[in-house]
């Protein structure tokens, strides 16, 4: 336990140092919430088939991350940025440590993200910093260090060259009562000027 406690606090003191030390812009200005166009969206063709995929889309938030979107997002430096995907969402996850579980009256949310360096500089960063949680009443969760049975971590050291990705789960920690509606993500610790926004 003690252990998990010293990583949690060097966590925490390592965002206050950036939070410190990042520049008085960005910090969020702008959410980027409309994914990339995936490749096999464009094969749609038949005769009353058309209509369909319009109505159910109108239905629907029109142009909305959800899981399995890409988001292309920028960093603070030029020629910096991440197609970031959340590919898989695992709710109520089970801990891969024995001695290490929420809280009492909390649960864990796993998030996966993939992260690819579309920038022309390398990607450096501590990913788990920059995501945030938001359930159905507006609450914000930040992350927590665990591990998950659903699979490894994402690392709290991640450089990438460009065209480079990694790939790894975001750990949540939030009320059982909970019910999670959006994840947050961006670049240079979530201090850059846009933040990806899945719906869950």
């Amino acid at each position: 336990m003690f252990h998990h406690t010293r990583i949690r606090l060097a966590a925490t003191a390592a965002v206050a140092v950036l939070g410190l030390t990042a520049c008085g812009s960005g910090s969020g200005d702008e959410v980027v919430d409309k994914p990339k166009a995936k490749a096999s969206a464009k094969a749609d063709s038949g005769s009353g088939n058309d209509k369909e995929p319009a109505a159910e889309k109108s239905s629907a938030a029109p142009g909305v991350a959800k899981v399995g979107d890409t988001l292309a997002l920028k960093g603070m430096e030029d020629g910096s940025g991440v197609d970031a995907t959340v590919v898989k969402v695992v709710d109520n996850a089970k801990s891969s440590d024995e001695f290490f579980a929420p809280e009492s009256g909390n649960r864990w949310i796993g998030v996966q993200f993939q992260l690819v360096n579309t920038g022309t500089t390398v990607y450096s960063d501590a990913p788990v910093n920059g995501a945030k949680m938001t359930d159905d009443k507006g609450q914000q969760f930040g992350t927590v260090l665990a591990d998950i049975t659903a699979g490894p971590s994402m690392s709290s050291d991640v450089r990438l060259k460009p065209g480079a990705k990694a790939l790894g789960w975001v750990v949540f920690e939030v009320p059982k009562a909970s019910k999670a509606a959006t994840v947050t993500w961006g670049m240079d610790s979530g201090f850059a000027e846009q933040i990806g926004e899945w719906t869950l």
